[in-house]
């Protein structure tokens, strides 16, 4: 296992694997790198690493799908896995299980460096020379409301007492040169953070940090505790502090290592309009909201940087393996938090972030003297429908060890063949629903509320599946094996 450090680390190692493309010829910025990206996800080509782009300083990079399932076959999560610091062969469910046990261990602080040892401050932009007219900021699909600035990226932002630094990932759109604009959630952290500025009425600063090592991406990118720091969560991950350095003109500390730092602060008032943009469920956007202004004061940058991007729709994209693995860690956290002998948590790439299937052990009944099926999902859907995560999950599976979860095929059979027409399901009336989950009435939206289901796939007797597996005898599987 080896923990990359910076995002170009990162990419000379997929290069070795045989799992980068690169685009030489030169690409118009307007749609060409994201629709190659869009199609790399669909046909889970290498990653594609652009060279040239038209309209842009010579030596500025766009790098698309840091984090989307690998072109090789024998290791397809392999791109989350190096991220995070893993072994590129493991499975979707030993980086689901590494997640939630980080959650567990004391955190490892970030270091502060010198800017003269700080690669992100190689350049430095200021006034009207900090534009972001200078770098390669494409449309990622033709129907959005802008360039999005931000789809990759990690938001640095703090409370206005210090006490608690927020590394997220959230879109923002470019608006010009200067501004750009944020989708700010409420219930989200840095929505709760920017609340905190509001209530003071002072503006916000931010940074806003693209190409920093890929873990800190990764984790930016997924839910963690509130109050709990990701800087501190991905030392835990890479066994040694992230080196950060001071921001320009900001009181922030940023990676060290990032290839882009954006500088500046964000309006009190939600006074411009973001969106529309094709999103994670696999449709193009159609509406916009007035949300939060990023006014852009100071850009760093590194020589010849890299700008990388997720251009989201349908599956396959980083929305569907690492972001889903995250709320599947979250969700694992908190059941066995809650004494549930869960074997694992997993959302299938396919699902688009609409399911969620958790793995009872088959002696989960001696675990639970007591308690039936029915009563074990009512109790999963207590447990989860209560955190903030699991907004974004309308449908959970409770379901048998037998098969494997990360299988789709197996999971669709599995999932026909066990879930009942009309009964043995547990559901939620009037839980909290926001306008990412693409199965609401547009009524539910407004309202801001709608049904969450827990479905009881658990079978009474195991059932031996007619495969080649289970149907036949073991000397007689071998011998073909064997001669096959």
């Amino acid at each position: 296992m080896k923990y990359y450090d910076d995002l170009r680390s990162f990419i000379d190692a997929l290069d070795a694997m045989g799992d980068i493309m690169h685009v030489t010829r030169e690409v118009d910025c307007d749609f060409e790198p994201s629709a190659i990206t869009r199609r790399s996800y669909e046909i889970q080509s290498p990653a594609p690493l652009f060279h040239h782009i038209t309209g842009v300083e010579s030596g500025f990079r766009l790098f698309g799908a840091p984090a989307s399932l690998s072109s090789r076959s024998d290791m397809p999560y392999a791109r989350v896995a190096m991220s995070l610091g893993l072994a590129p062969e493991s499975t979707g469910l030993e980086i689901v299980e590494a997640l939630s046990a980080a959650r567990h261990k004391p955190g490892i602080p970030p270091v502060r460096v010198e800017s003269s040892a700080a690669p992100c401050q190689q350049n430095i932009l200021r006034g009207e020379q900090a534009t972001l007219d200078r770098f390669p900021i494409p449309f990622a699909h033709d129907k959005d409301g802008g360039r999005y600035a931000n789809t990759w990226g990690t938001l640095i932002v703090k409370t206005p007492d210090g006490k608690w630094v927020n590394w997220s990932i959230a879109r923002v759109m470019k608006v010009d040169g200067k501004r750009m604009v944020g989708l700010i959630v409420p219930s989200q952290h840095i929505g709760q953070i920017w609340a905190e500025w509001v209530k003071i009425g002072e503006p916000m600063p931010y940074a806003l940090v693209q190409g920093p090592a890929p873990a800190i991406s990764c984790v930016s990118g997924i839910p963690i505790p509130a109050h709990a720091d990701e800087a501190d969560y991905i030392g835990t991950l890479a066994g040694a502090p992230v080196e950060v350095v001071k921001a320009v003109s900001i009181d922030l500390d940023v990676p060290a290592t990032a290839e882009i730092v954006i500088e500046g602060h964000v309006s009190i008032t939600r006074d411009c309009q973001e969106g529309p943009y094709g999103e994670y469920g696999g449709y193009l956007g159609s509406g916009s909201s007035a949300q939060p202004t990023f006014h852009v004061e100071t850009i760093t940058y590194r020589d010849d940087p890299i700008w990388p991007m997720s251009i989201t729709g349908r599956p396959t994209d980083e929305s569907h393996t690492l972001w889903a693995m995250g709320l599947a860690a979250d969700a694992l956290t908190y059941l066995r938090e809650a004494e549930l002998p869960v074997k694992a948590a997993w959302i299938p790439e396919d699902s688009t972030v609409h399911w969620l299937l958790i793995v009872m052990p088959e002696n989960w009944r001696e675990l639970l003297p007591g308690m039936s099926s029915e009563e074990l999902s009512q109790r999963i859907g207590e447990v989860l429908f209560k955190t903030s995560a699991m907004v974004f999950i309308p449908k959970v599976y409770v379901v048998d060890d037998d098969f494997d979860p990360t299988n789709l095929r197996e999971v669709v059979w599995v999932l026909s063949t066990r879930v009942h027409p009309v009964g043995r399901r547990a559901v939620f009336e009037d839980q909290r629903v926001i306008r990412l989950p693409q199965c609401y009435e547009e009524e539910e939206y407004v309202a801001g509320k709608g049904a969450k289901v827990v479905f009881d796939t658990l079978q009474t007797t195991r059932h031996l599946h007619a495969s080649f597996e289970q149907g036949y005898p073991q000397e007689v599987r071998q011998r073909i094996l064997d001669n096959w």
